[in-house]
């Protein structure tokens, strides 16, 4: 096997939740709790397939929740890469499949979330073509939601 983008099945559950605790223990202490991903129903996402995996020979570097909104928006839930895999460009490959996906259901763009705490994040989105479109209280968090146009190919 060698290194792809995959479906998340079932039994990949246990290293999805790993993955995602391991990509956002460093936002504990910045936010005073646990961020919503760390949270998040890993295995509800991937029964609905939702979820994405960036497999190499079987161990998960990182994983990508997507689902359509409101047939104007392929909304990105989480997208954590592991911190051993981090600087070797599998976020932007994860937002090239992301966006890919976008163009396969004909939409338009692409949407995500952050807390508002997470400059790192939010920095790095900026960096890759997103805009901050709003902000709102949700069960504690303060949540920023940004946008970027897909891209033609």
């Amino acid at each position: 096997m060698t290194a792809s983008i995959r479906l998340a099945l079932a039994q990949d559950v246990p290293a999805i939740a790993e993955l995602i605790d391991a990509a956002y223990q460093h936002y504990v202490p910045i936010l005073g709790r646990k961020p919503r991903p760390m949270l998040d129903d890993h295995a509800a996402r991937t029964a609905r397939g939702e979820n994405f995996v960036w497999d190499d020979d079987g161990s998960l570097l990182a994983v990508i929740a997507l689902a359509p909104e409101q047939h104007a928006a392929l909304h990105i839930f989480n997208i954590a890469v592991h911190p051993d895999a981090q600087g070797h460009g599998l976020l932007r490959q994860l937002l090239d499949f992301a966006e890919a996906k976008a163009r396969e259901s004909g939409l338009p763009l692409l949407t995500l979330y952050t807390n508002q705490l997470m400059t790192r994040n939010r920095a790095i989105y900026a960096r890759l073509g997103f805009v901050e479109v709003g902000s709102q209280e949700a069960n504690g968090y303060r949540i920023v939601f940004m946008q970027r146009p897909v891209l033609a190919t």
